[in-house]
């Protein structure tokens, strides 16, 4: 089978553990939290965000939950992802490529297994959605190279859709060594371009719809459990949409309020059959799946997502993290990482019928059906050095452990409709349908 031949390939030629990891604890929220209060103080004034969003209130009335974090998270000029660097042991939140170099590994084997189930396209694009440190995307690129001679002359790019200019230029420091160039003007599509380390072209755009057209492999990790949500609550009278308003009694506070009458949003985005009591909903999440799912179907590729999520099954999710401990999410806004769960039920039904959806599966079965137990091993039987052997055990745990990150994170998948055809067969051999083509981490895989 191709993804058995590619890992072998892989477990031979990296044989050692690339990646260092310092002595990091991490807490019961594992790969979530927020940049310390020092690094928010000295960019901005401490109220800066709340003086804005009363200011809003105040002009408009109480805000939608989905306003409140786009605001706090992305706003130009306060937004907490456009001013801090958030990815770090002490900063705002750790993430599985900064836990093992494993993990980057075995999704670059996806990608390439994707490649080739889809026939080698000449043209392979690599895009990336919120690429925090530029560690995936590193890993990925040094699979790349190690297996060069199977990609062939296929035209390997790097795309990288990020909204934060100092994360940008962190990947650009991680991927290119710096030597990229930025654009004269900010009304350009390609707002950063430049070679890898390893000689492929690279380029950082703001929106998806910016990046060129052709096949691709699309990754989203921990990208969809930052968009912007809705939320809303049954009550006698019919679903009621929450908001954020001021408290009276404290101008400098924020709270809930329930909208007494329907809003458009609680008119237009809960299923007529919703049996649950409160419902968390992110329209900008349908709108990129409903996008990915057009480009998929019309060039070619495939996307992966990974994160926090549920299939339709969990309610209130909404919340915040600040140094590694949940954090009240309407305290301090700027000062804490904001994330919701990511309802894989939604994104399946906004797919539609254009793509073929695969999961929701946890993090650790798609990673054990990835070969993450032979990459371990064969990484300790190449390190001699003790402290580096326990920190490869102790993110191999840290991923796959059901207790920590092995449940919590789930991996879904859109793919081409013709990936899961296979070839016709004679007519001696049309007995009974042929079984659909399996997918690498969705499907169990023998490494005997």
């Amino acid at each position: 089978m191709r993804i058995l031949k590619i890992l072998q390939k892989v477990s031979t030629t990296l044989a050692c553990p690339f990646q260092s990891l310092s002595s990091v604890r991490w807490s019961v929220a594992q790969s979530r939290a927020c940049s310390s209060s020092s690094t928010t103080e000295e960019r901005v004034p401490r109220n800066a965000v709340l003086r804005h969003l009363t200011s809003k209130i105040k002009a408009t009335g109480p805000i939608s939950v989905s306003e409140y974090m786009r605001e706090v998270l992305t706003n130009p000029v306060t937004g907490y992802y456009v001013r801090n660097d958030m990815i770090r042991s002490d900063g705002d939140f750790i993430t599985s490529p900064e836990i093992s170099q494993i993990f980057g590994e075995l999704l670059g084997v996806w990608c390439l297994s994707e490649w080739m189930a889809a026939g080698k396209p000449s043209q392979f694009q690599v895009v990336e959605f919120g690429p925090g440190r530029g560690s995936l995307a590193s890993d990925i690129l040094r699979v790349f190279s190690q297996l060069r001679p199977a990609l062939g002359g296929a035209a390997v790019s790097v795309h990288l859709v990020e909204v934060s200019p100092g994360l940008s230029q962190i990947q650009a420091q991680c991927l290119t060594g710096g030597g990229t160039q930025a654009a004269a003007s900010e009304d350009e599509a390609v707002y950063r371009h430049g070679t890898t380390t390893t000689g492929l072209p690279i380029s950082w755009y703001r929106r998806l719809e910016d990046v060129p057209r052709g096949f691709s492999i699309y990754l989203a990790h921990e990208f969809f459990d930052a968009l912007p949500i809705h939320k809303f609550q049954r009550t006698e009278k019919g679903w009621r949409e929450v908001m954020v308003d001021i408290v009276p009694e404290e101008p400098d506070k924020l709270r809930f309020v329930l909208v007494p009458g329907p809003t458009l949003a609680s008119s237009t985005l809960i299923q007529a059959d919703e049996k649950r009591r409160h419902v968390e909903v992110c329209p900008e999440a349908g709108v990129v799946i409903q996008r990915l799912a057009n480009r998929i179907a019309e060039d070619g590729g495939a996307a992966l997502i990974a994160d926090y999520g549920h299939d339709g099954t969990k309610m209130d999710t909404f919340r915040g993290f600040r140094s590694h401990q949940l954090h009240d999410v309407l305290a301090s806004p700027g000062s804490a990482d904001l994330t919701a769960d990511v309802d894989f039920s939604y994104l399946r039904r906004m797919a539609g019928d254009t793509v073929a959806c695969m999961g929701p599966v946890s993090q650790r079965n798609f990673l054990k059906n990835m070969g993450i137990d032979t990459r371990l091993q064969v990484l300790l039987r190449n390190c001699a050095d003790p402290a580096a052997r326990a920190q490869l055990v102790q993110g191999y745990d840290m991923l796959t452990n059901p207790k920590k990150m092995g449940d919590r994170f789930q991996f879904f998948s859109l793919l081409d409709r013709r990936r899961l055809t296979r070839p016709e067969q004679p007519d001696v051999e049309k007995k009974k349908p042929p079984a659909p083509l399996p997918v690498a981490g969705f499907s169990e895989l023998s490494f005997s």
